[in-house]
């Protein structure tokens, strides 16, 4: 089945919010995430929550909850911006995700990414990697996808390469991103 309309769920404007929800956008809109340049605008023109943050407002208990994983992974995280990029980027890809592939590709540009690296993310396959960490993180992201867990092998040398902290991050962060993904799915109609 596939949507082909609009976004199922309408944008919420800053006026009609409760106070629960009022707080949650503030978080959002007026969080780190918004301090300092951004490589893509977190609110529309009139001032609406954009991609899987509006939903985010159904419920501000879980909607604060949410964005706070997500602020931590973004910002409180050990991996490097890099690693993070890549491992959005992957993500995104395995789930169809064109909100975050667009919007994280322009963090990703800001980070180092090369346009060559793009590519070969939005295609699925690995880029030309001469950093093992970044490219054992990758691998790492990788299987997660596709299989849900790591064997023996595959965790020992993620624990060897990225250590304890950065595989715990990264786990969180493919199944935060994932998270994501299905929200703009149903709630967006992305790729549905």
């Amino acid at each position: 089945m596939t949507h082909t309309g609009p976004a199922r769920l309408s944008g919420f404007l800053p006026k009609e919010l409760s106070e629960d929800q009022q707080a949650v956008y503030q978080s959002i809109a007026g969080g780190r995430r918004a301090s300092g340049r951004q490589a893509f605008p977190l609110v529309d023109d009139r001032g609406r929550l954009r991609g899987p943050f509006n939903a985010m407002l159904l419920s501000p208990p879980v909607g604060h909850a949410v964005q706070g994983v997500g602020s931590a992974v973004r910002y409180d995280s050990v991996l490097s911006d890099r690693v993070r990029e890549m491992a959005i980027l992957a993500v995104a890809e395995h789930w169809g995700s064109t909100f975050e592939r667009e919007a994280h590709e322009a963090v990703g540009r800001t980070c180092g990414l090369t346009e060559g690296d793009l590519a070969a993310l939005a295609a699925g396959t690995l880029p030309a990697l001469t950093d093992p960490l970044e490219a054992t993180a990758l691998r790492t992201t990788r299987t997660l996808l596709a299989s849900g867990t790591l064997s023996d092998a595959e965790y020992q040398q993620a624990m060897d390469t990225l250590g304890e902290r950065a595989l715990f991050e990264l786990t969180t962060l493919v199944g935060y991103y994932g998270m994501l993904a299905l929200q703009l799915r149903v709630f967006a109609g992305e790729g549905a």
